[in-house]
């Protein structure tokens, strides 16, 4: 019995669900979801694929449908769809799907063979060298409420004690099929998007729960790094108060220009180089002492060769003399070499390294018929780095659908441009509809382009509300993305954004397992939620970050007159308020609402809905833990009103969650009772679950964001039900947030945050923030104090004003000065503010 850890499986239909001929198979797998298989000789695939992993979890609840066989045609109908079928070789007129109840498309009917136009795609295999936009792979879900993935040439996964004469201790292998055919699933969920994608991930298998410290901040670049330069390097971070949780160590820990030209180049290499890391085991223990797990580059085509440290072993496993000095190919298809290549990686890993950075890019070709090697080490490595209990970690490209089973992805060396910046919203979102949720960017971009400060500051903020953020780039001495190598405003700019990411963590674990548990991308387009309007697939910038926010970042340069940059917005319909100011914007139409949203160098179009709540955890500054990954001690609540709301915090034991134990769970549920004009209740009930995983007490902050100031005696705040007269309120009018701090509480007890006269809405500051837009504007004066007397006397209604301001007349000579003229740009700007809260 194989202790290789598997792959798990439910491969067979269910036999009530399956209609088939001699040589068409038709399994109905969902009421939305049709497998459609065609084989010459009638011997139909029923092992687990490359893609799909279980075809039958409604065994419990089959899917209802009826079939008719009439004139020559076999109608299956459900509630979802109808196919029509002529049982004969698969063909456009032979073969249709019709699906059910999509309004706005003359398109939803799916012939076989018909071109996706209305797909609304999934992504790609990698952006190296790619400058701006790149073409991206089918998706799952469709305008027009079709979709087909074809699986019809991926491999199968097979138990095999035996491959090609080797013994396979693996205990199941990757073999080509042995019939070919097609094989097509037709997704026909209408525009179900949600529903469609988590049926996705139950048929090819549930994206992984990730360990919290991969939710932090990344370092990477590509440098010859000595042990010295890189834990200095750490020091200053730390000096810095700036978080890292991972370091990312590039190809030169090992030996590359010290090779011999005999053995080929030292793109590949397992030998540290112990010129620049003495040893490696010190220097990685130290990195840990830090706080920072590591993991290393390696691209293994060149297989091991003789300068290698472990070449002896190898060579002689694979029944090689090792005096002969003959390399060891690298062959994906052998479970002998596999058995021994992952060996090497163990006495490596027992050195210090936590996982691996596959940075294959060497073409799509192995061995074996249909065998992508990206795949395979995708596959084998996140299986290997799974086994004796550890938690499975890789670091990798996207080799297909069903490669969100291999977290984390790399997109590759991306072109430092502002069109490469502006891509990256749409591509990490649109990857949803493939299932793939845990991108990682070279933030602020890899290579090639230009240096633009503000390009950066950027790139930063948008890592921040990335699934994953890892800063990179290549080696330049001119291409450093450590923020002190960059003026004040935009250090400081990067520095904000790096410290929010690392306070987020609480946020981002709590959506790690909802990705995990239901299936839900941290990442989500904005039209999965507003399938039937238009504007919602017009927003490719803008997407849904968790349960709670909608964020737009800024990818477009700051205009020079306003002074500012702009996000185009669209708000679905309710109330809002910008996460970081509380300012509240309203949207009452049904439609939403569009508007641009304007933003200095370190701010970022960020809104969280009416009764959204957010945990962050306080940087550990006092402690000097600021990077900390453990559950926190201190837990800083930030709460939206203007509707009731409820937040369920996840955490666990840091133990194993690969497919998450509810064992190993503990839950807070926090809910917000809010009532216009009335008393307002926040509620943390006792944790439940594992609450040993937890600290004893903490340390609670409630931020009400958005709200007027109240009375400090107005709160009440009560620990399992006995009142706490020592919790400290403070008020900040720049943010309009009522804070309310709680020490010292027991995890198991219920905390009560009440306001007894209610919270109401702030007051809206919009003529102070026109007022700001005006004063940092590069415009003439007399424009800025025209400008501000008419919004001053009359609000927004001073908006068309603005467009025609002209000179005012007077007694004295007219001068080229006089010029009144106000730019676009500002007027926009101004806007903002007086239109937010839809008042004219």
């Amino acid at each position: 019995m194989s202790t290789f850890p598997q792959l798990a499986t439910n491969p067979g239909m269910n036999p009530a669900t399956v209609i088939q001929g001699d040589r068409w198979r038709i399994g109905v797998i969902t009421e939305s979801l049709i497998r459609l298989e065609w084989q010459d000789d009638g011997v139909f695939e029923n092992h687990a694929t490359q893609m799909v992993v279980n075809r039958n979890w409604l065994a419990a609840n089959p899917p209802q449908f009826t079939k008719t066989e009439r004139d020559g045609l076999l109608i299956i109908d459900t509630p979802a769809l109808r196919m029509t079928y002529n049982m004969q070789q698969f063909s456009k007129e032979g073969l249709s799907v019709v699906v059910k109840g999509v309004t706005n498309s003359q398109m939803n009917t799916w012939h076989y063979g018909e071109d996706q136009r209305g797909n609304l795609r999934g992504t790609a295999r990698t952006l190296d060298e790619v400058d701006g936009e790149t073409k991206l792979g089918l998706g799952v879900i469709s305008h027009d409420g079709w979709a087909v993935i074809d699986d019809s040439t991926s491999n199968v996964i097979v138990e095999a004690a035996e491959v090609k004469g080797e013994a396979n201790p693996f205990g199941t292998w990757v073999v080509p099929r042995e019939h070919q055919g097609k094989d097509l699933y037709i997704f026909g969920y209408g525009h179900r998007y949600i529903e469609a994608v988590q049926d996705f991930y139950k048929l090819t298998g549930p994206t992984p729960l990730l360990p919290r410290f991969t939710l932090g901040n990344w370092w990477s670049r590509y440098h010859r790094y000595t042990e010295d330069e890189y834990l200095t390097l750490v020091d200053r971070f730390e000096k810095e108060g700036l978080p890292f949780t991972t370091a990312v160590i590039d190809m030169d820990w090992h030996l590359v220009d010290d090779v011999d030209p005999k053995y080929g180049s030292g793109w590949t290499g397992y030998t540290w180089n112990r010129d620049f890391f003495p040893d490696p085991e010190r220097f990685q223990r130290a990195l840990h002492e830090h706080g920072l797990r590591t993991t290393l580059n390696v691209h293994p085509r060149d297989g091991v060769r003789a300068f290698e440290d472990g070449y002896d072993e190898v060579a002689e496993r694979m029944g090689i003399d090792p005096e002969s000095g003959e390399p060891v190919e690298f062959d994906l298809t052998s479970p002998r070499f596999m058995d021994a290549y992952f060996d090497l990686h163990h006495k490596l890993e027992d050195m210090g390294t936590d996982f691996w950075w596959l940075d294959w890019q060497q073409g799509g070709a192995t061995r074996q018929k249909g065998l992508d090697p990206l795949w395979m080490l995708n596959h084998m490595h996140y299986l290997d780095s799974g086994r004796d209990g550890r938690w499975p970690l890789t670091f990798s490209r996207y080799a297909g659908p069903g490669s969100h089973r291999y977290p984390v992805g790399f997109s590759g060396d991306t072109v430092v441009t502002w069109e490469s910046l502006k891509f990256q919203p749409y591509f990490t979102s649109t990857a949803s509809n493939i299932g793939y949720g845990w991108w990682s960017h070279d933030i602020g971009g890899h290579m090639f382009g230009y240096r633009d400060e503000e390009l950066e500051a950027r790139w930063y903020q948008l890592g921040t509300f990335s699934p994953i953020n890892r800063l990179h780039s290549t080696d330049s001495s001119f291409n450093g993305k450590e923020p002190w190598n960059f003026h004040t405003a935009t250090r400081d700019a990067m520095d904000k954004a790096l410290r929010l990411r690392h306070e987020m963590l609480p946020y981002l674990y709590t959506m790690n397992w909802r990705a995990a548990a239901d299936g839900r991308p941290l990442v989500e387009p904005m039209y999965w939620q507003s399938p039937e309007n238009p504007t919602a697939y017009e927003m490719e910038q803008e997407f849904r970050f968790g349960t709670e926010l909608v964020v737009a970042p800024i990818v477009e340069p700051i205009d020079g007159n306003a002074q500012l940059a702009k996000a185009d917005v669209w708000l679905p319909q309710g109330t809002w308020f910008d996460f970081f100011t509380g300012r509240r914007y309203e949207s009452a139409s049904t439609n939403g609402r569009k508007l641009e949203a304007w933003r200095d160098l370190d701010g970022v179009p960020a809104f969280a809905k009416a009764g959204g709540i957010v945990p962050l955890q306080p940087l550990d500054e006092a402690n000097g833990a600021i990077n900390s990954v453990g559950n926190p001690a201190h837990l800083q609540v930030v709460v939206f009103p203007g509707a009731d709301g409820a937040f369920d915090l996840k955490e666990d034991d840091g133990t194993n969650q690969a497919q998450p134990l509810a064992s190993a769970l503990t839950s807070t549920a926090m809910t917000f009772d809010w009532k216009d004009g009335a008393a307002a209740t926040f509620t943390i009930a006792p944790a439940s679950g594992n609450v040993e995983a937890l600290p004893a007490e903490r340390t609670w902050t409630v931020t009400f964001r958005g709200v007027a100031e109240v009375a400090a005696d107005d709160v009440v705040v009560t620990v399992a039900g006995v009142t706490r007269e020592e919790a400290e309120v403070a008020y900040d009018e720049a943010t309009l947030s009522l804070s309310v701090t709680v020490r010292n509480v027991p995890v198991d007890a219920e905390v009560s945050v009440r306001s007894a006269s209610g919270l109401r809405y702030a007051d809206d500051p919009a003529i102070e923030d026109a007022f700001t837009v005006l004063y940092n504007a590069q415009i003439r004066y007399l424009s800025k104090e025209r400008a501000y007397q008419l919004v001053k006397e009359n609000g927004a209604l001073a908006l068309n004003a603005l467009h025609t301001l002209e000179s005012v007349k007077s007694d004295r000579p007219r001068h080229d000065f006089d010029d009144s003229h106000m730019p676009e740009s500002v007027i926009q700007a101004v806007a903002e503010p007086l239109l937010r809260t839809g008042r004219v």
